[in-house]
């Protein structure tokens, strides 16, 4: 299946949005709209990080297992995630960039497929757009949490 791509320009600097999104638990406060009964595992922050979710999207819920498999500060971080007994398997990945005017960081979260189930290959279109819509969200409650953050 093709990758979800959702971005978002935000007034802070990239250091200050990695900062955030490094703390695995800051996620939960962006992503709590399909996202819940957060489970945290491994260190707070950085590689090992992680959490199981449960996922609800499309009239179903699973749970889904988070880990940050790869960080580089303060310009990306790579997690893992599985689901349906393993069946799904994807990485999303947040990638920051300074904005060219130099006024703040442009934010994008790809969702990449490695394995899908598949009802999830059948209903491709579905899916992606149903994704999609999710992450937008996602997005824009991550620019408000990092405008009330301080950061």
């Amino acid at each position: 299946m093709r990758s979800v791509t959702v971005s978002i320009d935000v007034p802070q600097t990239p250091e200050q949005v990695y900062d955030f999104l490094d703390v695995m638990a800051h996620h939960e406060r962006f992503t709590d709209h399909y996202l819940t009964n957060w489970r945290y595992s491994g260190p707070a922050r950085g590689i090992g990080s992680g959490a199981t979710v449960t996922a609800a999207l499309g009239g179903t819920e699973a749970d889904v297992t988070i880990e940050v498999v790869e960080a580089e500060p303060p310009r990306r971080i790579v997690e893992r995630n599985i689901g349906a007994a393993g069946r799904r398997r994807a990485h999303g990945t947040y990638d920051i960039e300074p904005l060219p005017s130099g006024d703040g960081s442009r934010v994008s979260f790809t969702y990449a497929w490695v394995r899908a189930p598949l009802t999830d290959r059948l209903l491709a279109p579905a899916v992606r757009a149903m994704m999609r819509r999710a992450n937008r969200t996602v997005m824009r409650r991550l620019a408000a949490e990092l405008a009330g953050s301080g950061s």
